[in-house]
């Protein structure tokens, strides 16, 4: 720059040192203040600007924790590069490719800016009560907006929505209102292993489905639910987890007439829904009377965001989900829900999906380049988990190759409900740094493949 950087504040009642990094940041945005820049000594800023060093001090400081600049003792206050604020971070050991995480830079770039606006709101010491049992109205307007904007859920009704500590609690809450200790469930033959964890630590019997390409058939439901007697289902018609799986609006249907004409409870996990922009409506609006919608934020937005939602087919099954809340938490809380709402009422929500959908694909196309046929088809070209499908010995040499090379995959027996039905291995792709990452673990994936490929070959 030719000449020392002077903001103009902008108006508001905020204090003075909060305008002053909102000027910050709107100038790197703009490129007025281009990477590596190195902003006035404090003492010169406060003299320009007319303002007391110790207001300066406070802005660099909070620019400093927001990501915007780094502060080197002797040298200054330079910014930071947009792709460094608050990037990626390797872990220690193998590659991960283990943990179906959403990538969480895009979040952490924002976080801290958020924080800043969160300070402002007149109804932020508001959370530092109990909440209601189902959330603050606010929140669960905003999470029923959400389902609407980012997964198609354009009927979701926020009147029957629960606020909860993540999908995951949506789902014992949803299975708690469903169903009792000793009942069986059934599921696809490969499943969430949420759900499985959450079914030996309640008492309920798993029984798997068999799938197809686009996951549970509608006859295989209604054969189980006749000769089991089960009444209560759980399905991930989208993106299905292990195997990336869409059902079609015609299988939905399907589907749904069955659990009509046996009078089944369906439990909708629809956790990737948001990454399927394209896919047919939620079993939710197709048969609202007698399902359970449970979905978050932890998936799309950042893993450490524990905040979910779960909608209850009538007010018998809310309020039989809302005693459970009472009984193993008292209320949902406040604060995931307070930034989640946050950003889905001003648009970083979207623009955080949007930028994770973005790398996603690039990975997903990443993968495809480097392991080619073996992998299945995918449904959507933003599905955050690939799947190669083999049998269950192979998968387990796969893992095990795989780990001695410096990579960690999903393992094999973690899905299965329904040994020898649905068996292969999840390729989670969220949790690598970055793309450089990714790759490095998914060719020592392709090599393992290959070792597994000639060890499976018969020898004469």
């Amino acid at each position: 720059m030719t000449a020392p950087w002077t903001p103009a504040l902008p108006d508001g009642d905020a204090p003075i040192y909060e305008r002053l990094v909102e000027a910050l940041r709107l100038d790197v945005e703009s490129g007025t203040l281009p990477a590596g820049a190195r902003l006035p000594p404090q003492r010169d800023l406060a003299h320009r600007l007319g303002l007391g060093l110790g207001t300066v001090t406070r802005a660099y400081v909070e620019a400093e924790k927001a990501g915007l600049v780094s502060a080197h003792v002797g040298r200054g206050s330079f910014v930071n590069a947009p792709g460094a604020i608050a990037g990626p971070r390797r872990r220690e050991g193998p590659i991960n490719l283990a943990q179906n995480v959403a990538l969480n830079w895009p979040a952490a770039r924002v976080i801290g800016e958020t924080m800043q606006r969160l300070r402002r709101r007149p109804d932020l010491a508001d959370h530092l009560d109990y909440a209601p049992a189902a959330g603050l109205e606010r929140h669960r307007r905003a999470a029923a907006a959400w389902l609407g904007r980012s997964a198609g859920f354009a009927t979701a009704d926020w009147t029957r929505l629960v606020c909860c500590a993540g999908a995951q609690q949506g789902l014992a809450l949803a299975f708690g209102a469903a169903a009792r200790p000793g009942d069986v469930v059934l599921c696809e033959a490969s499943t969430f292993h949420g759900i499985k964890a959450l079914a030996a630590h309640a008492g309920y019997r798993l029984q798997g489905l068999a799938m197809d390409d686009e996951g549970a058939t509608p006859e295989a439901l209604e054969e189980a639910a006749r000769r089991t007697g089960a009444r209560v289902v759980a399905l991930l018609p989208t993106l299905q987890n292990p195997t990336g799986r869409i059902m079609s609006l015609a299988r939905r249907e399907a589907i749904v007439a069955v659990a009509r004409r046996l009078d089944l409870i369906l439990i909708e996990d629809d956790i990737y829904g948001a990454y399927a922009p394209g896919a047919p409506p939620p079993l939710a609006m197709l048969a609202p009377e007698r399902t359970f919608h449970v979905s978050g934020v932890s998936k799309t937005l950042a893993p450490g965001l524990r905040a979910g939602f779960v909608i209850a087919p009538d007010d018998a099954a809310l309020e039989r989900m809302l005693d459970t809340m009472r009984a193993i938490a008292y209320a949902p809380p406040g604060f995931g829900m307070l930034i989640a709402g946050q950003w889905i009422e001003d648009g970083t929500a979207d623009a955080i999906l949007a930028e994770i959908r973005e790398e996603t694909a690039a990975r997903v196309a990443l993968a495809r380049s480097i392991l080619g046929e073996p992998l299945a088809a995918t449904a959507s070209p933003t599905v955050p988990h690939l799947w190669l499908p083999m049998g269950e010995l192979d998968a387990e040499r796969l893992a095990g190759r795989a780990l001695r090379g410096g990579a960690e995959v999903t393992p094999p027996a973690a899905p299965i409900v329904e040994p020898g039905q649905v068996t292969g291995v999840r390729l989670a792709l969220g949790a690598a740094s970055d793309r450089v990452e990714l790759e490095a673990g998914l060719r020592i994936v392709a090599a393992a493949l290959a070792d597994v490929d000639e060890r499976s070959r018969p020898v004469i």
